[in-house]
């Protein structure tokens, strides 16, 4: 079959425009990668924060099918938005001044209200995740790759008898355990936590008001009292 020489010529012009087109787009991709490393934040690694349990799990596997039946809840969070999990340390809102209950709704609170244009709404599915272990004694250790610093850490406890797994949670079904003083810029904060007399599942929720700016995140670590 003959080729139109015409069409060989314009392929040859091609070559030499898309090569630098090339370059410029690795170019650009290795700028916004670069952004997303430097605009990174923070979470509760443990007890683990779902998301950041998520990506601690599956991170390196995220395409293997088992996870829908050894981790399910995992897996719908995957399935709906994989960058919640790649981006397990971003989720908070600017702007709360501190009314929470205001700007995260009832059964809205793993997700910060549906933050980061609904990103990390599939945190807010009901389910059994999976849990970590814990006594009455809990040292919460939050890591913070800006070190952004903490004006406070508020440590709330889902009360006796809320079962997490079963229905969304919402303000009135969480009592406040803890609620901290200032913490100088780091990258790793303990937060420790006394909750007594408790058995079973339960879901942890840790807010963290950072020091730089009015910007807080919202937490859910889901534990199991033993």
């Amino acid at each position: 079959m003959s080729h139109s020489p015409h069409r060989a010529g314009r392929a040859r012009r091609i070559g030499p425009v898309s090569r630098p087109l090339a370059v410029l787009v690795l170019a650009l991709l290795s700028v916004l990668s670069l952004a997303t490393t430097a605009s990174a934040h923070g979470s509760v690694i443990d007890p683990a924060s779902r998301n950041y349990g998520c990506w601690q799990r599956w991170g390196s596997d995220h395409l293997n099918p088992n996870m829908a039946q050894t981790d399910p809840m995992c897996a719908q969070a995957w399935q709906a938005e994989p960058q919640a999990m790649w981006n397990w340390n971003g989720l908070y809102r600017n702007g709360s001044a501190g009314n929470f209950q205001a700007v995260v709704p009832n059964g809205q609170l793993c997700s910060g209200g549906h933050t980061e244009g609904g990103r990390y709404n599939a945190m807010d599915t009901v389910g059994a995740w999976k849990t970590t272990n814990v006594g009455a004694n809990i040292t919460i250790k939050l890591y913070d790759q800006a070190s952004h610093g903490a004006d406070y850490f508020l440590v709330y406890v889902s009360k006796p008898g809320v079962d997490p797994s079963t229905r969304a949670l919402g303000w009135n079904d969480l009592q406040l355990v803890t609620r901290t003083g200032r913490y100088g810029q780091s990258q790793n904060y303990s937060i420790p936590v006394n909750i007594p007399g408790r058995s079973g599942r339960a879901l942890i929720y840790t807010i963290w008001q950072a020091s730089h700016m009015d910007q807080t995140y919202f937490i859910c670590s889901d534990v199991n009292f033993v």
